[in-house]
């Protein structure tokens, strides 16, 4: 359709006289046109001819060389994004594992310091129940310690009364029986 389009216009043109052409205008003087289509088409031949021999494939090359480029750093950013995705799923195998090992030593130290302070517990309520005996029997020996001096000191006193107030003195046996039996008789309040 083009081509017939392009025919008809052609022949419109050649049949008539365009005014351009008589005012000087050699371009639309058809005497002239086979010698301009000559040109045109050595022109435009040698042009196509350089543009797709010499600037085309270099253009060409050097898309090629830029899709591949880019392609290229698309693979290596795949790579190193898989990379970096197995390092962080590492890193958090790593954490995790640190984490576990962390709470297996405290719990370990846990237990091994409750334990040492169970035994330490141990062996201080012995050292305070050995303390609390000797304590005891201490008391006790003062007790009966105590029993006798107060049982001396209460004949002494008895004496010294009985001799004031009678102004006699006593038979020692006799108030060490006496305060005897009333010590036997109340002592067991107080012991």
């Amino acid at each position: 359709m083009r081509k017939y389009l392009g025919l008809l216009i052609t022949l419109i043109v050649m049949n008539t006289d365009l005014f351009a052409a008589e005012a000087g205008m050699p371009q639309l003087d058809p005497t002239y046109w086979a010698s301009q289509a000559f040109w045109l088409i050595l022109v435009f031949t040698i042009l196509y001819i350089s543009i797709s021999k010499f600037y085309l494939p270099k253009i060409k090359n050097n898309l090629d060389d830029r899709e591949n480029k880019i392609k290229e750093d698309l693979e290596n950013a795949n790579k190193f994004k898989e990379q970096s995705d197995a390092k962080l799923k590492e890193y958090e195998s790593i954490l995790e594992n640190a984490k576990k090992e962390v709470s297996k030593i405290h719990f370990e130290s846990k237990n091994i310091l409750d334990k040492d302070i169970q035994s330490k517990k141990k062996i201080i309520e012995k050292e305070i129940e050995e303390e609390i005996q000797k304590a005891q029997k201490e008391i006790a020996e003062i007790k009966k310690n105590s029993v006798t001096s107060i049982q001396s000191i209460s004949e002494n006193i008895a004496s010294n009364i009985i001799e004031k107030i009678s102004g006699d003195k006593l038979n020692e046996s006799s108030i060490k029986a006496t305060v005897n039996d009333i010590s036997k008789q109340k002592i067991g309040k107080y012991l």
